[in-house]
């Protein structure tokens, strides 16, 4: 694989911390790069500052990075397109670049969840406005923080089209951005959508000072319903065990970056949900998909007890150590016949 390709004009739907450090990087590999948002007057302030001070503060922009809020053609007169807005804003977000997108333009999709009204994967919403477009995932473990840093990271391009997810592979590879390949899409997407569900029940191992052996448990217990859950949908359960599974969940649930985690942790020491909400200023995708997750294991006939008690704990106002003493008290089965 050549890590030294030609200059790709590449267009970032969603200026966050995530989007904006993959702008950096591939912009220090020679790339052409527009980073878009849709607030007039914050991106006017990043292109003046050049610097992300919302959601990505201390690293600079690189000066020839286009900030813009505008929609037109000549916005998708692009190589790639990187999806990166969050879950619950994503269909909106899409619907407004439909009439100037490009047919058969391959998008990148970076964001994890699962869309409450429909139940589809971020992939899925993307085709589902768009129109069938080829779509490459790229996901795993991975903090925005950590990359704009260029400390070491790596992660998955995941498609049905194996020679697309290798050009994804190849366009977004460095010295210290190293990407593998998975054509597992469903798995892919599940098991980096999931585990912020089960961060945010590590949070709440951290805000009621349980330690290091209940996080732990929890991890572990967590990623067999990811993978219950997983297989069940389609997905290869090999994929869980991977840098999309075990890799993002473990990142998630131990990081002081990870959002979902932080959330959990605000409830363990007492915080209301909504006053958490009220004063972040990104999204913690783990909330909203704890309803979607709900809704799927019904459909699947999937037991997750874990997911089934933080969502009692968000939206049905349980308290966190009697979702605890639930979990604890569940009827003695064998791990292995339950792990997977």
């Amino acid at each position: 694989m050549t890590l030294h390709s030609t200059i790709k004009k590449i267009t970032v739907i969603g200026n966050g911390g995530w989007g904006t450090a993959l702008a950096i990087l591939l912009s220090k590999k020679g790339n052409e790069i527009t980073l878009w948002g849709h607030n007039k007057t914050y991106t006017d302030h990043l292109r003046e500052k050049r610097e992300n001070t919302k959601y990505l503060k201390g690293i600079t922009l690189p000066p020839d990075i286009t900030v813009t809020s505008e929609i037109t053609p000549k916005l998708m007169d692009a190589q790639f397109i990187i999806s990166a807005t969050p879950t619950p804003y994503l269909r909106s977000v899409l619907i407004k670049f439909k009439e100037v997108f490009v047919d058969k333009t391959p998008v990148i999709s970076i964001t994890k969840g699962i869309e409450n009204e429909t139940l589809m994967r971020p992939s899925e919403i993307v085709r589902d406005v768009l129109g069938d477009q080829p779509v490459t995932l790229l996901l795993g473990p991975s903090h925005a923080e950590e990359v704009a840093h260029g400390l070491p990271t790596t992660i998955v391009a995941s498609s049905n089209d194996l020679n697309l997810a290798q050009t994804v592979q190849e366009l977004f590879t460095t010295d210290r951005f190293r990407v593998y390949t998975n054509t597992d899409v469903i798995g892919v997407e599940l098991g980096a959508a999931l585990k912020n569900v089960i961060a945010i029940a590590a949070g709440i191992c951290d805000g009621l000072k349980l330690g290091d052996t209940s996080k732990a448990a929890l991890i572990t217990r967590g990623l067999a319903e990811i993978s219950r859950l997983g297989t069940a949908m389609g997905a290869n359960k090999i994929t869980f065990s991977g840098l999309s599974g075990l890799g993002d969940l473990i990142t998630t649930c131990i990081s002081p970056y990870g959002r979902n985690r932080w959330v959990g942790e605000q409830i363990g020491k007492g915080k209301s949900l909504q006053e958490i909400l009220n004063n972040m200023e990104q999204i913690a995708e783990g909330v909203w998909t704890t309803k979607s997750v709900i809704r799927l294991s019904k459909k699947y006939n999937i037991e997750m007890p874990i997911t089934e008690e933080i969502y009692s704990v968000l939206f049905s106002g349980k308290k966190p150590l009697e979702a605890l003493n639930n979990l604890m008290m569940r009827t003695p089965k064998s791990e292995v016949e339950e792990l997977y």
